[in-house]
């Protein structure tokens, strides 16, 4: 029997701190609709991140920076009308929180309020440590992220590993250590050596999970159309592909369109 099986409750901050305890890793997928949303909730997944990668992999903007609060919102609400068991995280989209922490409890309540979301994620450590705890005092639970945080990539000008150097792994050390002190309930690392992400999880009570940041954390997260093989654009090292849906459904239209032009579609049995 499977461990979805085992536990058919709601997933809740709760649920994820005993399973860092008892040593069972946190399964998170990203997703941004309904439908979508409905399948990876029934499979069982923990935790369903509606990330703000909906701007690269929904709309197709380069970066995460173009997408607003309320199409955040939007998506955010799509998810939680699909989900019954897994934990939905939603992302503060860039510039709802970074150097106005009264900002960020507003767009934070937005978020809770109009999605019904179990819980928000924010980018970033001592920078944004004030926004934190203004959203921590309204009762709502905080997903942390660190090591690449993409919507910082101007800064950083590359998606390259981060945190290989010794004073940039003590900030992350130290920004991890802070945000729990804070109270986040669990923390993203995002391309970091895998040595490093391990340290970070054995030093922190609170679940840690990774994305390109090695076996050792607490759990493993990917975007839902990485896996399934609907981008075909984005292949890093850390991507395990599960399927190639790109090719399935290019395969389908195709089909499709053949019997469209053959008149073979709709057929007797199908007409009224």
């Amino acid at each position: 029997m499977s461990t979805a099986m085992e536990r058919p409750k709601k997933i809740t901050t709760h649920v994820l701190s005993e399973m860092k305890m008892k040593g069972e890793k946190i399964a998170m997928l990203t997703a941004y609709d309904y439908s979508l949303a409905r399948i990876v909730d029934k499979a069982g997944i923990d935790v369903i991140l509606v990330g703000d990668s909906a701007a690269n992999v929904m709309a197709g903007w380069e970066t995460t920076l173009p997408i607003t609060l309320e199409q955040m919102i939007y998506h955010g609400a799509s998810v939680v009308r699909a989900v019954h068991r897994a934990m939905v995280v939603v992302d503060m989209p860039f510039g709802t929180y970074q150097g106005n922490s009264r900002e960020a409890i507003m767009s934070a309540i937005r978020i809770m309020k109009e999605t019904a979301a179990d819980a928000i994620k924010l980018e970033g450590g001592k920078e944004i440590i004030e926004s934190v705890n203004r959203i921590l005092s309204a009762g709502i639970p905080v997903m942390g992220h660190l090591g690449l945080t993409p919507q910082s990539i101007h800064k950083f000008g590359t998606y390259t590993v981060r945190a290989r150097q010794d004073d940039e792994a003590k900030k992350l050390v130290e920004d991890a250590l802070l945000l729990q002190e804070a109270g986040i309930f669990a923390l993203v690392l995002e391309k970091i050596p895998a040595k490093l992400a391990q340290e970070v999880a054995a030093q922190l009570h609170i679940p840690v999970i990774g994305i390109g940041a090695g076996g050792g954390v607490d759990g493993q997260v990917l975007v839902l159309h990485d896996m399934l093989g609907i981008n075909q654009e984005f292949s890093p090292r850390f991507l395990r592909r599960y399927h190639n849906l790109y090719a399935e459904i290019h395969g389908a239209v195709g089909n499709y369109i053949q019997d469209v032009k053959t008149k073979d579609f709709p057929n007797e049995k199908e007409q009224y």
